[in-house]
């Protein structure tokens, strides 16, 4: 393993934050308006809509240890990661706006578009998105400086998040002239983009510093992506991911129902989205100034803390307490957002972890695998939002019964607390603290299990 540098620049983690907003466009689109999208203007049932946020993305999952082994076997003169971001950026955006396109089709059409279109991004996405994460773990092998480069990643990739719930609302009904079926696209157009852009920027902003040598790199993919269960450490953050990504699927997807629906104030849906947008921004930024104070695990698990009772508040809230209903949103995504970048750079350490404990270092398979438990969660989580909504009796653009408003809440609230609850149990099994990590680093350097 060739190390040449510990500390990054300010550009440097510019650059690589750019990356994750490019990805958080499209997935942010994804997480918060997908499920309204595919209910109320493309014109499918929630159940049909569930059980495709499930479907396409469990079956993307299955391309992503064979991506990570790919992309850690590649040698490119521009390094074994970045070469992905540079070729995949524009047809990312393309597909983008494909996925938002309703043909005029019947209803079997319409669904079979819908799975193809889908497929294709989550395809693309799995194959850019991969890469980039794993490229975050070699810029650098400083664990800090990882925390440090994960919170610039998603301040920047909450700043995506900001951009499109503020504005996708307003391109919508710009480009739509009120009719959502015109102004998705269009908007999709514009955001894709942007998000092929980003990735451009962060290809020529960013460098590889670490490098496995090509013999470490011989075997089988699906071998390789079996010997990460034998690394406890990345098994645990796995199951916090699902857990996590759960939550996130479950509440983004049901946020505009809960706005339009449960609060009865649809207007209100862009401003409700976008100030817990700036908690998830300043909860990102303020990652970076706590880790220098506190260690990674002890403030991951306050922050768990926080999460919980912030959503215990929503069942003890009146829905005309608006003010109320904000902040404690502005909360909730303050402390989940301070997770978030605490969890992927702890994917970075055990990468070292499972180097002296595997004899391997399998930097992109270590990523890919924890993307693929991202995307199960996130598909579970798509997936319960739908069926949840259909199970409640949900009628698309209609007032709702009390017991419909029950099972938006229980969506909203209600199942990202128990997720909360999973994750502060296995955190309790985490134990690559920082002193731990560095002293792996050295035993790593040390021997010659990694050359």
């Amino acid at each position: 393993m060739n190390n040449k540098k510990n500390t990054l620049t300010i550009k440097e983690k510019i650059g690589y934050g750019l990356g994750d907003t490019a990805s958080n466009i499209v997935f942010q689109m994804v997480a918060n308006f997908m499920l309204i999208f595919y209910t109320d203007v493309y014109g499918l049932s929630a159940a049909a809509a569930g059980t495709l946020l499930l479907a396409v993305r469990l079956f993307d999952g299955v391309t992503d240890p064979i991506m990570g082994s790919i992309a850690d076997r590649t040698r490119t003169r521009w390094g074994s990661y970045r070469p992905y971001i540079l070729f995949l950026a524009i047809p990312y955006g393309v597909f983008a706006c494909l996925a938002f396109i309703t043909p005029d089709f019947d209803s079997t059409g319409k669904l079979i578009y819908a799975y193809f279109t889908y497929a294709l991004l989550m395809t693309c996405y799995t194959a850019i998105n991969i890469p980039y994460g794993a490229l975050g773990a070699v810029m650098t092998n400083d664990p800090t400086e990882r925390a440090s480069l994960q919170s610039y990643r998603f301040a920047m990739a909450m700043a995506a998040l900001l951009v499109i719930v503020w504005a996708l609302p307003k391109l919508v009904a710009f480009f739509g002239e009120g009719n959502d079926v015109v102004g998705y696209p269009l908007a999709m157009v514009f955001l894709g983009g942007l998000a092929a852009v980003c990735f451009l920027l962060c290809f020529s902003m960013t460098k590889e510093t670490t490098q496995v040598e090509p013999k470490q790199n011989k075997g089988n993919a699906f071998i390789e992506f079996l010997s990460l269960f034998k690394n406890d450490q990345w098994v645990v953050i796995a199951a916090i991911s699902i857990a996590t990504l759960i939550l996130i699927g479950v509440r983004a997807s049901v946020a505009p129902h809960y706005i339009k629906y449960y609060v009865g104030e649809a207007s209100l849906l862009s401003n409700f989205l976008t100030l817990s947008a700036i908690g998830s921004v300043l909860g990102a930024v303020s990652t970076n100034f706590l880790t220098k104070f506190i260690e990674k695990k002890t403030l991951f698990i306050v922050a768990l803390v926080v999460v919980i009772i912030s959503h215990s508040m929503f069942y003890v809230l009146e829905s005309d307490a608006i003010v109320t209903i904000f902040i404690v949103y502005f909360i909730a995504n303050f402390a989940h957002m301070i997770i978030t970048p605490i969890m992927f750079s702890m994917v970075a350490d055990t990468v070292d972890y499972g180097a002296l404990k595997v004899g391997r270092r399998l930097t992109a398979v270590t990523f890919s695998g924890h993307l693929l438990a991202i995307k199960l969660g996130f598909a579970i989580g798509g997936a319960i939002a739908g069926w949840i909504l259909s199970g409640y009796a949900y009628v698309p653009n209609q007032a709702q019964s009390e017991h419909t408003l029950s099972g938006i809440l229980l969506a909203f609230a209600g199942i990202p607390v128990i997720c909360t609850v999973v994750c502060l149990i296995f955190i309790t099994r985490y134990k690559l603290t920082e002193p731990e990590v560095k002293r792996i680093q050295t035993q790593l350097a040390d021997s010659k299990t990694i050359d």
